[in-house]
């Protein structure tokens, strides 16, 4: 089974925008891969004039947050560090049987590759660094700044999210079949990996996973 991958472009963010950007393009993923009956649920960002929909979920919503705090737990550990978070789709197939074990194994259908650069807000210089400017105040300086930053952030998010849709459009054939369509709201079996403590662990991590599925297909 090839696994079908999607590269999302890198975002710069600010610690305090994490949450809800994570929660914006994970949902956003997630709700594009629900099945049956979908109760759409739109959340407006406090930050930015984004709206997105979630598949209204209580587990999902619950799993998604979990894994956002300790991704930022993380962030906190690792300061003004690009990262990287994966969101992989997988079945369950029982393994062909031993002597003495009945092994469940997972196969990755597709996975999405969320890039962040979380940086630290740099500060406006002084005026006595650059005594030419002396007549800017910093404060309305950084205001500026930081407006010009998030407009960016906003217009690169948008950017992302019309990625997710995009690809979710043109690829279908490698989604699985689900078994009883009429069901209810069908969420295929999925996780969450955020770097660990130790880098080479999320890389070896990584690697295993494309040598379980195969070869993948690229999509940036």
């Amino acid at each position: 089974m090839n696994c079908e991958v999607c590269q999302l472009k890198e975002l710069e963010v600010e610690q305090f925008e994490i949450r809800e950007v994570l929660r914006c393009i994970l949902h956003t993923i997630v709700f594009h891969r629900a099945l049956g009956l979908v109760r759409p649920k739109d959340i407006d960002l406090e930050l930015f004039d984004i709206t997105y929909v979630q598949c209204g979920d209580v587990e999902v919503e619950k799993k998604i947050d979990e894994k956002i705090e300790q991704f930022i737990n993380w962030v906190e550990k690792h300061p003004n560090k690009k990262s990287q978070i994966c969101l992989s789709f997988y079945q369950e197939k029982n393994k062909q049987a031993s002597w003495f074990t009945n092994k469940i194994e997972r196969f990755y259908w597709e996975q999405w590759y969320i890039n962040l650069h979380v940086a630290q807000h740099l500060k406006i210089h002084s005026a006595k660094t650059h005594p030419q400017k002396i007549l800017v105040d910093p404060e309305e300086s950084e205001l500026e700044e930081r407006s010009i930053r998030r407009t960016t952030l906003e217009a690169s998010l948008r950017e992302v999210l019309f990625q997710v849709i995009k690809f979710v459009n043109e690829k279908k054939d490698h989604v699985p079949a689900i078994p009883s369509p009429d069901c209810g709201v069908v969420i295929f079996p999925y996780e969450i990996t955020i770097p660990s403590s130790s880098d080479s662990a999320f890389g070896m991590d990584m690697i295993k996973r494309m040598l379980q599925t195969g070869h993948p297909t690229m999509l940036s």
